[in-house]
C-alpha cells in the first residue's frame, strides 16, 4: 500500500500528498470491451510492456504484451508509460498479475459481473490533499465494482510530477477495480506558443477504451458494462452540432440496446445544471446543454453526472429547466477532496428542481440492482468518517411506459 509523505508546506487538511517515491508503477486498469482490462503502468527505465497472469496467486498462465511510449513537456520527460490490454477474462473474478515480469510486485484485479446488479462508486475533481486520502480510505470500504471519475483526476496544472504522485497515490484502489474517467479543466495544461498541444499528459497516462466505441478520441467514448451503457463526454473539446463528439454522440446513442442495457448513465464535466455561485455561465456548461441536452433527453439516458463544482448537488429529473419525470437526473459530485477547497456559496434553490445540496467533501455509491431499481447513496466526508447523507431510489425509464418513446 502507499505511503503517503505530506509536504513541508501545508495548511490543514488541504496540504498535499505524494505517494512513496520508491513506488515505481502507477499501476491503474480500465474495461475494454465486455471481457478484458487494459494494465496501464508506467516504469523510470526501459522494460518489457508484458503482463503476465492468472487466477491464482503467483500462478501466471497467461501473458499479454502491449506498448509503451513517453512524453515531454517543456523540460520534464516521463518514464516509460506501458498499456498491456489482457483478456478474454471471466466475469466477477479475481485475476493476479505482475507488470514487466517483476517479481517483488504483485497485484490482483477484480472483473465487473456480466450481469446485473452492478456496483459503481462516483468520484470527482479528486486532487491530492489530506480530504484525498479520507475519501480514497472511504472508497475501499464499499466493495464497489468500477470506479467513475467526471474529470479533474491529479491537479497537476502543469507540475508534471504531480501526475506520476497521483499515480501512485491511487494505485491501491486503481490496480484492483476498474477506473473509467473523462477529462476536466485541470486535464488541458495547455500554454500558448510553448506547449500548444492539450491533454498531453492526461492522453498518454489515462487511455481510455474510445476506439471500441466508435470514437476517434480518448476525450469521449462509451462502453456497456452488465447492463448499463455508460457515456463519457468530453467538456473542453468541441461539442457543436459539426464536432465530431456531437456526431458520435448521435450514433451512439442511435445504437444502444434497452434490452441488452436497461440503463444508461452519463458523465460530462461542466454540469450543465448548477445553483452554486462558482462556475456559472461557462460555454464548457451552458454552450454543451444548449446542443447536446435534447440527445441525451429523446434517448432517455438516466443519471448524468458531473464534476467541476467543489460540492454536491442533486436535481430531480429535468429538461431545459423544468422537471420532466422522462428525462434524466443531474447529480453534481465535484467534491473527492481538490485542493482548491469547497464552493460553499449557492444562488435561492430552483423550485422544483434542485432536491438536495451541500458544499462537503465526499463520494457517491450508485448500486444498479435490477433493470427497473437503483439505489444512489452520497457519502459525505465527517470527521474522517463516511456519513451517509443523500440517498434515493431509481427506476429506469426504460421500464417506465409513459416514457417509450
Amino acid at each position: 500500500m502507499a505511503i503517503f509523505l505530506p509536504l513541508s508546506e501545508s495548511r490543514g487538511r488541504f496540504r498535499i500528498f505524494y505517494a512513496d517515491l520508491r513506488q515505481k508503477y502507477e499501476v491503474h486498469i480500465s474495461a475494454v470491451g465486455p471481457d478484458k482490462m487494459r494494465i496501464s503502468w508506467i516504469t523510470q527505465n526501459s522494460a518489457p510492456s508484458v503482463v503476465e497472469y492468472g487466477t491464482s496467486a503467483e500462478a501466471y498462465t497467461k501473458s499479454a504484451t502491449g506498448t509503451s511510449s513517453s512524453y515531454r513537456y517543456l523540460v520534464y520527460k516521463s518514464g516509460q508509460i506501458h498499456h498491456v490490454v489482457i483478456g478474454p477474462l471471466d466475469p466477477n473474478t479475481v485475476y493476479y498479475y505482475r507488470c514487466s515480469s517483476d517479481s517483488t510486485r504483485q497485484f490482483s484485479l477484480k472483473t465487473p459481473p456480466a450481469h446485473l446488479p452492478i456496483k459503481f462508486t462516483v468520484v470527482g475533481d479528486l486532487g491530492q490533499t489530506g480530504w484525498t486520502n479520507s475519501t480514497l480510505q472511504h472508497i475501499a470500504q464499499s466493495n464497489y465494482d468500477m470506479l467513475l471519475l467526471p474529470g479533474d483526476l491529479a491537479y497537476a496544472d502543469f507540475v508534471q510530477p504531480l501526475w506520476d504522485s497521483f499515480g501512485r497515490l491511487v494505485e491501491p484502489l486503481a490496480s484492483q477495480r476498474p477506473w473509467m474517467v473523462t477529462q476536466g479543466n485541470h486535464e488541458v495544461e495547455k500554454i500558448p506558443i510553448i506547449h500548444s498541444t492539450p491533454f498531453t499528459s492526461y492522453n498518454a497516462r489515462w487511455r481510455m477504451p474510445f476506439e471500441e466505441s466508435g470514437s476517434t478520441s480518448n476525450l469521449y467514448f462509451s462502453f456497456d458494462v452488465a447492463g448499463v451503457h455508460v457515456i463519457m463526454l468530453g467538456s473542453y473539446t468541441d461539442f457543436d452540432p459539426d464536432s465530431d463528439q456531437f456526431k458520435w454522440l448521435q450514433g451512439d446513442l442511435g445504437n444502444i440496446d434497452r434490452g441488452k442495457t436497461p440503463w444508461i448513465v452519463a458523465l460530462i464535466h461542466a454540469p450543465w445544471y448548477n445553483t452554486n455561485t462558482d462556475h456559472q455561465g461557462e460555454p464548457e456548461s451552458d454552450l454543451m446543454k444548449q446542443h447536446m441536452e435534447v440527445l441525451l433527453y429523446k434517448a432517455r439516458v438516466d443519471i448524468v453526472f458531473a464534476g467541476h463544482v467543489h460540492a454536491y448537488e442533486r436535481f430531480t429529473r429535468v429538461y431545459n429547466g423544468q422537471a420532466d419525470n422522462c428525462s434524466p437526473i443531474h447529480i453534481t459530485i465535484g467534491d473527492g477532496g481538490n485542493r482548491e477547497g469547497l464552493a460553499k456559496k449557492y444562488m435561492d434553490p430552483i423550485a422544483g428542481i434542485s432536491v438536495f445540496r451541500e458544499a462537503s467533501f465526499g463520494h457517491g455509491q450508485l448500486e444498479v440492482v435490477n433493470a427497473t431499481d437503483a439505489a444512489w447513496t452520497w457519502h459525505r466526508n465527517d470527521d474522517d468518517v463516511s456519513v451517509v447523507s443523500d440517498t434515493v431510489w431509481l427506476r429506469s425509464l426504460s421500464s417506465n411506459p409513459a416514457c417509450k418513446s
